[in-house]
Parts: structure tokens; C-alpha cells; sequence
């Protein structure tokens, strides 16, 4: 892999990461809590979303693996006490950030769609083409699979918050007792390629929807 694969790939990465950790801090406040507001999680700076190993040593690992990096960022933090109905309320703020990814992933579609029109090749050099190519490409990628990604129900990522407000309490409870133990999980699913039996397809879909 390229560094100008890999330079344009953490663009990508990191342009996801806090636009997708702003729409879990936006939907909080708009449910009712507005404590990832006040500390400033509101934003596209992506310093403010940063987690040393979610957000930089798992997508360093998979970037090493040859595959598009993808992750989480420091968890936003949501006071149930502020929403109106915790368990559900909770849920919609969780599955913010995957609907923001898939936003930015058709955004992003669109965008290669139009750069890749007669007209656009015609007036564009290529020195310039290339590389916005590349990260809208990648940006459609890394899209997709955080999107895929932060949905499987394994704490702390989204998917789990979603399966936590449909589970029974006591049993909620005990699924929750789970989110010490994410991360090793996490590198036993990459390593066993588990992780590559789910995004394979997801790659795939997002390459044909490039042109490639």
C-alpha cells in the first residue's frame, strides 16, 4: 500500500470518526442531555474524539493488515438521567453515528459520480483528479464500514446500545458486563478473520458503487 493510499485513507478515517461522534453529541442534546455539548464533542475536530486505541492503534493494525482502517473514538458520554426515555432515547443517540457514516458514504458516491463525468475529466488535471478520486473513494469505503462496523452488538460500540434497549434489564445488565472485554474480542475476530468474512461483502458493494 502506498503512503499517498495511507495519507489519503487517515483523511478519510478521520473526517468519519468526528463526523460520526458530533451526530452521537448533536442527538444527545437534542434528546435532552447536552453533557457531550458542553464538553465541546459537537464538533469535526477530530482531537476532541480521539481514543489511543480505538481510534488509532485498531485502524493502525488493519492498515498493517492491508485493509481500509476503521474503528471508534472515545465513547460520548450521555447522562440517561436527562432523557426522557433512557433505554430508547439512548438507542437513537447510538445509532446516530452510523446513520451520519452512511450520509457521508452517499455524499461521498455522489460526489465520485460527478468527478468521474466527461466533463469533469476533461477540465480537471490529473495531478488533481487523482488524489480527490482516491479520498472520495476511500471516504465511500471507510463510510460503509464504520457504518457495518459500529453496528455489531458487542460493547462498547453502537450495535450494543441498540441490542441493550431491546433486552429485558437484568439481562441488559449483564450483556453490558461484557465492554471490559470489547477489544480483545475485537482482535480475536480480526485475527481469526472473522472481521474480513463480514466487510468482505461490504467492500465489495462499496467497489461497485465506486465503478471499480
Amino acid at each position: 500500500m502506498s503512503t499517498t493510499v495511507i495519507v489519503v485513507q487517515i483523511i478519510a478515517f478521520a473526517v468519519a470518526i468526528s463526523f460520526h461522534e458530533a451526530a452521537h453529541a448533536w442527538s444527545a442534546n437534542k434528546l435532552g442531555d447536552p453533557t457531550a455539548k458542553l464538553l465541546g464533542r459537537v464538533t469535526m475536530n477530530p482531537l476532541k474524539h480521539l481514543d489511543p486505541v480505538m481510534t488509532v492503534l485498531f485502524p493502525a493494525m488493519l492498515i498493517l493488515a492491508g485493509l481500509p482502517p476503521f474503528g471508534a473514538a472515545k465513547p460520548v458520554p450521555v447522562d440517561t438521567r436527562n432523557l426522557a426515555d433512557p433505554k430508547r432515547d439512548h438507542a437513537w443517540i447510538a445509532v446516530a453515528g452510523p446513520i451520519s457514516n452512511l450520509i457521508l458514504a452517499a455524499g461521498s458516491i455522489v460526489l465520485l459520480r460527478v468527478l468521474m463525468t466527461d466533463v469533469f475529466r476533461a477540465t480537471i488535471p490529473e495531478a488533481v483528479f487523482a488524489p480527490i478520486g482516491l479520498l472520495l473513494h476511500a471516504s465511500l469505503l471507510i463510510n460503509l464500514l464504520l457504518a457495518t462496523f459500529n453496528m455489531i452488538p458487542l460493547p462498547p460500540l453502537d450495535g450494543s446500545w441498540v441490542l441493550s434497549a431491546l433486552l429485558p434489564g437484568p439481562v441488559a445488565a449483564f450483556y453490558r458486563q461484557l465492554q471490559p472485554y470489547g477489544f480483545v474480542i475485537l482482535i480475536a475476530l480480526m485475527y481469526t478473520g472473522a472481521l474480513r468474512v463480514v466487510f468482505r461483502p461490504v467492500i465489495a458493494f462499496g467497489q461497485a458503487l465506486a465503478g471499480f
